[in-house]
């Protein structure tokens, strides 16, 4: 378990939040699947909605603003960073798009919504009073985002550019994986979608789950709702699955592997 109330480091995920339709139903469903008790915030936030574990922030949850276009429902990892206009200047300097400018989020901090190259949507987060997840890599809170791609050297590329990752090459058996490193410390992950993924595919951010048994967790998802994207499966960090919530937003659950277990 880790715990933190000051800012994140620069290029780590800080964050990550969903937009739903109906955000008392994804409040019973997450609730009931990973232990979440809640905050929800006022009218003009739009009761936006924190998820706590030990009464420490988790995640978000929203539905759209007034006005608001519709968009399909889908988890946003947020991105830490020291100052979210320059950062929003190197996406588009990398070949990125800035789909919502810089803009502030009343006092706890400054926000852009951005794609990468190859269509990954994703947050970056200027902290204000709210300076991210308090806790993670623990049961029913927030502990790996990956982007996953069909172009892995162009997401490489950018993200390098913008957040001067360096990356730690975990792939093998033709498959195109490595690990995000912040300062030497591994943050995240930078994969290319499997062989055989459908080109119509989207790119995207994936948001992991800590949970004590994937295979209870996934039971339980499907009573309160949710769906199987991705069938239980063990892999060298642990047993894991992707899941839908009611709204059809894709997340995934693991339960790390043991490291003394292979020692």
């Amino acid at each position: 378990m880790s715990t933190r109330d000051t800012n994140w480091p620069e290029g780590t995920p800080a964050w990550a939040d969903v937009v739903v339709p109906d955000r008392k139903a994804a409040m019973a469903f997450y609730g009931g699947l990973l232990g979440w008790e809640f905050s929800e915030g006022a009218a003009e936030t739009g009761f936006y909605t924190q998820g706590l574990r030990s009464g420490r922030t988790v995640a978000g949850l929203g539905e759209p603003m007034p006005g608001q276009p519709a968009v399909p429902p889908a988890w946003t990892t947020y991105l830490a960073v020291d100052d979210a206009d320059r950062v929003a200047g190197s996406i588009t300097e990398a070949g990125g798009s800035v789909m919502m400018p810089a803009m502030d989020v009343m006092d706890f901090g400054r926000m852009v919504i951005a794609a990468d190259p190859t269509g990954a949507v994703f947050g970056v987060w200027q902290s204000g009073t709210h300076t991210g997840a308090q806790i993670v890599n623990e049961p029913g809170a927030m502990v790996w985002n990956e982007a996953l791609s069909h172009d892995f050297d162009a997401a490489t590329s950018f993200y390098e550019s913008v957040f001067g990752y360096t990356f730690l090459d975990l792939g093998g058996d033709g498959f195109r994986y490595a690990g995000i490193e912040v300062d030497g410390s591994m943050v995240g992950g930078l994969g290319q979608l499997p062989a055989g993924t459908p080109p119509e595919a989207p790119a995207m951010w994936l948001t992991y789950f800590q949970v004590e048994d994937v295979d209870a967790a996934v039971a339980k998802a499907q009573e309160l709702g949710g769906t199987i994207q991705q069938e239980p499966r063990d892999s060298p960090y642990g047993r894991l699955a992707v899941l839908a919530g009611p709204a059809g937003e894709v997340f995934a659950v693991i339960k790390p592997a043991d490291p003394a277990a292979g020692s």
